[in-house]
């Protein structure tokens, strides 16, 4: 990784985008984009894409896709003592809230607060029979008196916050960061489109980048997307549970490894010629493959691609992430390159005549 590519990274990681509220972080990464797209636009609800047009009118039309959007919180009452109490977005976990610092996205900017974490010492009647607060006990303070106070500072009800945490380089060529689930996807979708884009010859297929919003709540984003820009075919890019850290039973959740390359899916919406393109890409690039499995949905954006108009032969590709849905999400940045490289190859691998529906 560049340290021009670490800083657009670290940018667009940095850049609160939660679900509903996803603009700041399209226009981040809108801007990168366009240095290697032939253009770049975003619909009525923020999705937002990058077409690098082939050299073969012939060869068909790939979609990449990735999703913008972040966990968060959104306020959901204000007391008179001026404290603000909090309503999920996607899936925030309230069970790690406690104690946090978060970032508030008002009128006026952003406010900082913190969410209240009482002292051990007033909750020891309690100890070793505590339980992960619900939701609705959690509380913000904003260094207010009162809701008047609250107000003068921007804030009101339907105001959207992300925890206030940062990138970080972590140990062993790693980072470490909220919202990687999945801003490391428009991260590594822009990387293959500037690849494609700065190689001597153009791939035949016309690519197009997209990075879209509100897959946290149920994929909308993608759902509109695709009725939009109808490929001929698609990769959804997204991550998923590494599960070689304690605790975790690779009996219900599979195994997958931290550092050892991407995860191929199969099953429900992946198209198997789709996914044989993706493994005979991989082995010939020498690029590790792990493999997991879909028994009803793949839960990501994949479902809503796929099903599009007629149906759309769709893929599956995801990133191993260490400890989803938190601050300290991590990824390995050997694992990023190889998603990189397979992506590339699949996408040069199209040509004229290439048709994946499969035949009586």
């Amino acid at each position: 990784m560049t340290a021009s590519d670490k800083k657009f990274l670290f940018k667009l990681l940095s850049t609160p985008s939660p679900t509903g509220f996803e603009t700041p972080g399209q226009r981040v990464w809108a801007s990168h984009v366009k240095k290697h797209a032939d253009s770049v636009d975003m619909d009525a609800y923020g999705s937002t894409w990058g077409i690098l047009k082939g050299r073969s009118a012939k060869a068909p039309t790939v979609m990449l896709e990735a999703h913008a959007d972040e966990i968060g919180y959104i306020i959901k009452h204000i007391t008179k003592e001026g404290f603000i109490y909090l309503d999920r977005v996607g899936g925030s976990d309230a069970a790690t809230g406690r104690g946090r610092r978060i970032s508030i996205l008002g009128d006026k900017g952003t406010v900082k607060g913190i969410i209240g974490n009482t002292a051990i010492h007033l909750r020891k009647d309690s100890l070793g029979n505590e339980k992960a607060p619900k939701i609705h006990e959690l509380y913000v303070d904003v260094g207010a008196s009162s809701a008047e106070e609250v107000v003068k500072l921007g804030l009101r009800v339907g105001h959207p916050a992300v925890y206030a945490d940062e990138p970080e380089e972590f140990a062993s060529g790693r980072i470490v960061s909220r919202a990687l689930d999945n801003r490391i996807g428009g991260y590594i979708i822009a990387q293959v489109m500037a690849k494609l884009a700065k190689a001597k010859t153009r791939p035949a297929a016309t690519l197009q980048c997209v990075n879209s919003v509100q897959e946290e709540i149920g994929g909308h984003g993608a759902t509109m997307i695709t009725r939009r820009l109808m490929p001929d075919v698609a990769v959804c890019l997204d991550v998923t549970h590494a599960t070689d850290t304690p605790g975790i039973s690779h009996a219900i959740h599979g195994e997958v490894k931290f550092g050892a390359g991407p995860s191929l899916t199969h099953g429900t919406c992946n198209h198997a010629n789709v996914v044989k393109r993706l493994m005979e890409v991989a082995k010939k690039a020498k690029i590790p493959i792990q493999h997991e499995s879909s028994s009803r949905y793949s839960g990501t954006d994949t479902d809503n691609i796929s099903y599009t108009g007629q149906g759309i032969p769709s893929a599956l590709i995801s990133l191993p992430l260490r400890y989803m849905h938190s601050v300290v999400e991590v990824v390995d940045l050997g694992d990023v390159e190889q998603v990189i490289d397979v992506l590339v190859a699949f996408v040069r691998s199209l040509k004229a005549g290439d048709d994946f529906a499969l035949k009586l």
